[in-house]
């Protein structure tokens, strides 16, 4: 054992965020060094592999739902988190304990060592030892299969060391371009990293531009591709329902639904079990209806372009059902990921309130009023700044808007896990620290 390794829960989030603080690092070389060293967990336990610019998260869970419904026991990776670390690593949607991680780091951090003896560039990343501490988990806790989010992009990500029964690519769109390229067709061709020789793969609806580059990565590697707007067509009403709000996470639901379709006979996927698994997906924040202080208060993760035209169709829907401008509450990390989402919402909202995640990327207030297109205050529009312990200063109450008032949290992830962890009484202080990547 080495020598400072971590014992308590405190000494180890000190050590991941250590490992975090070094930055994103791409490339899967690392990720298969860490694998070889602790035998290989990616190959014990069935996986189905999820990338894409938007969706990913809602289609594992419903996936997981789905699998879940058929009678299987199931593992589920996701990131970011939204409150606590455990969430990213799940078994039949049981989050990692502390205990757990703690223990999975005092096994891991030597077997890092050894990884990078011959060379410190070798040494795991923080996402790294969460992608092994998910191979592990999934394969002691006895998941008969798993479902694998994909950090970011996909080619390089270090989740890509899986054989999946099954690849999707839920959406393609201008997303963290400063990694994955500043064209769509870029960005599909990383995305389409995924696909592995001979293993089918699901695309949700997306532009041509980068369908045709998916399609031709596919051909090249004998893969069968399955594409939503193909099978369903572009009529909403043909879609599935599923109990998350939005037209979108039918779109969603159209991509579980053809992923489920698509694995092999063995796993015994009835369309029962996808309506049943549907049904019953557990994915908040994303436009998440609760009630603070007897208001209904909305909790929605859009947080990039794409996102900005799914927040524009729920605006609409929200004006139209309750006959008034909700007031919003948002914040974004990078000056053009806010951009769509502040024009979108200025075009619907009476009052937004504007905070500063705590996280190093996040937009400042006065980025965000930059933004705001001068018509909104002129119809009346009011612009203010604030903080989320400001805004909710405990689990009971929102201080933002009047007693009438819907009030819309929106934009990063990481402002929702804020939130979340104020509103959510026993949650505990969040880990947003821990939360980037």
């Amino acid at each position: 054992m080495s020598t400072g390794e971590p014992t308590d829960y405190g000494a180890v989030t000190e050590y991941l965020f250590g490992l975090k603080a070094r930055g994103v690092r791409f490339g899967i070389d690392r990720m298969r060094l860490l694998a070889a060293e602790i035998g290989h967990p990616e190959r014990a336990v069935p996986c189905v592999h999820v990338a894409g610019t938007n969706g990913k998260g809602s289609v594992a869970a419903m996936l997981d739902a789905i699998l879940h419904a058929a009678g299987w026991r199931t593992g589920l990776y996701t990131s970011p988190h939204l409150v606590k670390l455990g969430e990213r690593v799940q078994v039949e949607r049981r989050a990692l304990t502390e205990a757990e991680i703690t223990a999975y780091t005092r096994e891991l951090r030597p077997a890092a060592e050894r990884v990078a003896r011959a060379n410190a560039d070798d040494h795991p990343s923080f996402f790294e030892f969460m992608t092994a501490m998910a191979l592990l988990q999934f394969a002691r806790k006895g998941c008969d299969v798993s479902v694998i989010e994909v950090g970011l992009g996909g080619r390089l990500d270090a989740t890509n060391i899986v054989t999946p029964e099954v690849g999707v690519i839920t959406s393609i769109g201008l997303d963290h371009c400063e990694f994955l390229g500043n064209e769509l067709g870029q960005i599909a061709a990383e995305k389409a990293g995924i696909i592995k020789s001979g293993r089918p793969v699901v695309i949700g609806r997306m532009p041509a531009v980068a369908e045709q580059v998916i399609r031709g990565i596919a051909a090249e590697r004998g893969a069968r591709v399955t594409s939503v707007t193909a099978e369903f067509g572009e009529e909403l009403e043909r879609y599935p329902h599923t109990n998350l709000e939005g037209d979108y996470q039918r779109w969603n639901a159209a991509t579980a639904t053809l992923v489920a379709r698509a694995l092999p006979a063995k796993w015994r996927i009835t369309d029962a079990a996808i309506a049943q698994g549907l049904a019953h997906v557990d994915w908040p924040g994303r436009w998440q209806r609760v009630r603070i202080g007897g208001r209904i208060t909305i909790l929605d993760a859009s947080h990039n372009p794409e996102g900005a035209q799914v927040l524009e169709a729920n605006l609409t829907q929200l004006v139209a059902e309750t006959g008034r401008a909700p007031v919003v509450i948002t914040g974004v990390l990078g000056v053009a990921r806010a951009q769509p989402l502040i024009e979108t919402i200025c075009r619907h909202a009476q009052e937004i309130h504007f905070v500063v995640p705590n996280q190093a990327r996040a937009c400042s207030h006065a980025e965000l009023e930059a933004l705001v297109p001068a018509d909104f205050r002129a119809r009346g529009g009011r612009v203010v700044r604030a903080t989320v312990a400001g805004l909710f200063p405990s689990a009971g109450r929102c201080t933002a808007g009047g007693a009438d008032d819907v009030v819309v949290v929106t934009g990063s992830i990481y402002l929702l896990g804020e939130v979340m962890a104020r509103i959510g009484p026993g949650s505990g202080a969040g880990e947003g620290r821990l939360q980037d990547f």
